[in-house]
């Protein structure tokens, strides 16, 4: 029964914390919106950040660790019907061999 009143407080300082985060800003209640300056895209906004975090690991991709990269090969290759993998992994090993030098061209 201790713990419990020990607990209370520090549950209650949890909370208070949550909320001035949620109202500074932080996770929001509803799902994102896209800004009304990508109206007419096709995809949704989750698309979109996936895209974007894809294409930003890619850049980055010659400057990551092996382990890094293996892990998310694997990662990315299992996301995939299971009769597609195969495919799906000689895909991507070929995209990021065809692009193994773009990192270095960014400005």
């Amino acid at each position: 029964m201790a713990e419990d009143t020990d607990a209370t407080p520090n549950l209650r300082n949890l909370a208070r914390a949550i909320s001035r985060w949620e109202n500074e800003g932080g996770a929001p209640a509803h799902p994102l919106t896209p800004p009304a300056s990508w109206a007419g895209e096709v995809c949704t906004i989750e698309e979109r950040i996936l895209r974007c975090l894809g294409a930003a690991v890619i850049l980055e991709w010659s400057d990551l660790p092996t382990e890094i990269q293996r892990k998310l090969f694997a990662g990315a290759s299992t996301l995939s019907d299971p009769d597609q993998q195969f495919q799906l992994k000689q895909l991507i090993a070929r995209f990021l061999h065809v692009h193994k030098d773009d990192g270095g061209e960014r400005q």
